[in-house]
């Protein structure tokens, strides 16, 4: 059997009882300090942010876990190219084993590198991003500079970038999920949290992902109106797109699974959230394994978890769109293997767009 491996929350979660709570609350307040000296060092100019010659969004959010700012930065980055800007997104490249400067993972064309060498986010983005370059770096603004020479881009999205304070940014969007959207309400390593939740004052708006209207979710809404209600607040759900095979390279409407035998993994983020979504869509779930986010999958273990499948009597083994990066087209499973595309839904979405396009005619004083 297959039991997968925890991921950080689980660890996390495990480990903030006593005697162990007492060692992660006080690692926790030192890393406060070191996070507040930081932040205030950028507040008072001690330390400078260099900017980009161009209009610099930012994707982020304040808790370890996953919120959705992949499926996030791919709408901003469709919604740029179709009005027109040269957008570049602009990634660290977490997970990858790149080392140097800057890497162009994508001139907006064709996929110039692996992913194990930017990154499974980075790749898929570029995948996904058609027209769009993306670029990785550890310093976003050498990746900027690079492809405001390179592809004239004067539209940069920052993936995962509330915390990167060195670049300035005209407009900081965070995402928070709204099952949870300040963890335990405790900073790392004794809680979820980035930072201290009043950082969301840098923020410009925010936006609660995987949104619906149970009373977990409105608590939540209500909690974040209340405590910032200056900020512009959206709602969206993750939506599940379409349902793909890539061996037999044939695709499906997500509805496909009701009521079929399946079997599920999952590395990214937040797990759960893919768990929940194949069980909402009427899927019959027999074995789902949990794997930490970016996972790398051994030939070993993903012949194990098809045999596994296969033996509990299960129609298909499913994964995420991301996970199926990092599985590849190589591996050839002994029953139908498949992935499920998620797109980001916003309610209110023409506002959300007229409120970006307000950020930019003030950043260029139209």
């Amino acid at each position: 059997m297959v039991s997968g491996k925890k991921d950080f929350a689980q660890i996390q979660k495990s480990l903030s009882v006593f005697p162990f709570s007492l060692v992660l609350r006080g690692a926790s307040f030192l890393y406060s300090i070191v996070i507040k000296a930081r932040m205030g060092g950028y507040r008072l100019g001690v330390i400078t942010q260099r900017q980009l010659p161009g209009f610099v969004v930012s994707v982020g959010n304040i808790a370890v876990g996953g919120t959705g700012k992949t499926p996030m930065v791919l709408l901003l980055a469709q919604w740029a190219r179709a009005k027109g800007y040269n957008a570049c997104v602009l990634s660290r490249g977490y997970g990858g084993n790149f080392r140097g400067k800057v890497l162009e993972v994508s001139d907006g064309d064709q996929i110039k590198v692996s992913w194990k060498e930017c990154g499974d986010e980075p790749y898929l983005i570029a995948k996904r991003a058609s027209g769009v370059p993306v670029v990785v770096s550890k310093k976003r603004y050498l990746g900027g500079i690079y492809a405001a020479k390179k592809f004239g881009s004067n539209f940069f999205i920052l993936d995962d970038g509330f915390q990167h304070l060195a670049l300035k940014r005209n407009l900081d969007i965070v995402l928070l999920d709204a099952s949870k959207p300040f963890g335990n309400g405790r900073l790392l390593p004794w809680g979820l949290l980035r930072e201290p939740k009043e950082s969301i004052g840098r923020a410009h708006a925010l936006v609660l992902t995987r949104f619906s209207n149970n009373q977990t979710c409105k608590k939540a809404e209500e909690e974040i109106a209340r405590k910032f209600p200056q900020k512009p607040l959206f709602m969206s759900i993750h939506r599940p797109h379409k349902l793909i095979f890539p061996t037999s390279q044939t695709i499906f409407e997500p509805s496909y699974i009701s009521r079929k035998k399946v079997a599920a993994f999952a590395g990214i983020g937040n797990p759960s959230s893919f768990e929940n979504t194949l069980a909402s869509l009427g899927a019959r779930l027999l074995q789902f394994n949990h794997f930490p986010d970016h996972h790398l999958y051994l030939g070993d273990e993903l012949k194990a978890l098809t045999k596994e499948a296969k033996a509990l009597g299960a129609e298909m083994l499913l994964t995420t769109e991301k996970d199926w990066i990092r599985v590849g087209s190589d591996f050839k499973a002994e029953i139908p293997l498949g992935y499920l595309v998620i797109v980001i839904e916003i309610k209110r979405e023409k506002l959300f767009f007229d409120l970006i396009e307000r950020f930019i005619h003030r950043a260029y004083g139209i």
